[in-house]
């Protein structure tokens, strides 16, 4: 995976935000805060209005966008004129970055039997009530070697289809 120019890290939910802001603030990604278009993580799903926020104001450097979802099939569309100046990079989740935390407790097979979407399985099973919330994630996570661990482990268990990138590949 080739990086250039600004980065705009864009996630997808209040979880993968956290995850994502957790690896940055421990030097853990293969870029810095400092590459970042405004210095900070991005909540913006929307091609159309990420151009509107963001591109719009004139950059003279290339940016590649990394897009942090679980989704395979959500797009994301941005005018032709930024074609040759844009790289859009998706890091998959799927099917969820609760998996993440399936992982550290090492539930991995029970989940798999139990049928249950990731979140769910967190609520139900592991008494995660606020599994999709930004603070929860951050406080799960705050040693920061469980969260690579568990992103290792992730990797490691699923079955990556080739060509697509994860949080493994964002990692130094």
């Amino acid at each position: 995976m080739v990086l250039r120019g600004y980065i705009a890290c864009i996630c997808e939910g209040n979880a993968e935000h956290a995850v994502m802001d957790l690896l940055l603030e421990n030097d853990k990604l293969i870029f810095r805060e400092g590459d970042l278009l405004d210095g900070k993580i991005i909540r913006c799903r929307d091609g159309k209005t990420f151009e509107q926020r963001y591109l719009r104001k004139g950059f003279s450097n290339t940016i590649t966008i990394l897009r942090i979802l679980d989704s395979r099939r959500e797009k994301f569309r941005l005018s032709k004129g930024y074609i040759d100046k844009i790289d859009v990079i998706n890091i998959i989740t799927a099917p969820e970055i609760e998996m993440l935390m399936i992982c550290n407790e090492q539930k991995y097979n029970a989940f798999k039997k139990s049928g249950k979407k990731p979140s769910e399985y967190c609520k139900t099973d592991l008494g995660f009530s606020n599994v999709k919330s930004y603070d929860f994630v951050k406080n799960y996570f705050k040693d920061v070697d469980k969260l690579l661990m568990s992103i290792h482990e992730y990797r490691r268990l699923s079955n990556i289809p080739k060509g697509e990138y994860t949080l493994n590949d964002l990692l130094k």
